[in-house]
């Protein structure tokens, strides 16, 4: 059993990596293939967000008294960890679409802004587009009614011109 001294600094490296964390996500990682679990790496890695492989012990010490804390009652059998600082919705999106090609990787919850979800809830959670993707809708939603009406417009100048001609 390694001493409290060895175990302090893993403890500070999960609660560092949890600092201002918008999301996280605890999966089952077992069964995974080597090649898969490097491909899901580079997934999340590209995604922005951090995954790690810890004893659940070190979790469990890190989430004491944050808003992580509800994680720790799913921390059996191996368990990794994906967070993101940026995308609150990466780490559900990334896990649950590589979840449905390689059955071994097992969503077990998390937690998105500060709001426990359990595995059904990180599914939810998982649908919701990236914020960029919201934003980009959002202003092309905004862009086409002023498209049209510049449209229209130039249709009537245009008109006016052939009248007037």
């Amino acid at each position: 059993m390694a001493k409290v001294e060895e175990k302090k600094p893993v403890v500070e490296e999960i609660s560092e990596l949890l600092k201002d964390a918008k999301s996280a996500v605890i999966v089952d990682y077992r069964g995974l293939t080597v090649e898969e679990d490097t491909k899901l790496r580079k997934e999340l890695r590209e995604a922005g967000c951090t995954y790690k492989v810890y004893k659940n012990t070190m979790i469990n010490f890190a989430v004491k008294g944050t808003e992580f804390e509800e994680l720790s009652k799913h921390l059996e059998g191996p368990t990794a960890i994906a967070v993101s600082k940026d995308d609150a919705t990466a780490p559900a999106r990334v896990l649950f679409n590589f979840s449905k090609g390689a059955e071994a990787l097992e969503l077990k919850a998390g937690v998105v802004e500060g709001t426990y979800y359990d595995v059904d809830g990180i599914k939810i959670i998982a649908s919701i587009p990236s914020r960029d993707e919201l934003l980009a809708k959002f202003l092309g939603s905004i862009q086409s009614p002023i498209t049209n009406f510049a449209r229209v417009i130039k249709q009537i100048a245009e008109k006016n011109e052939e009248t007037v001609a």
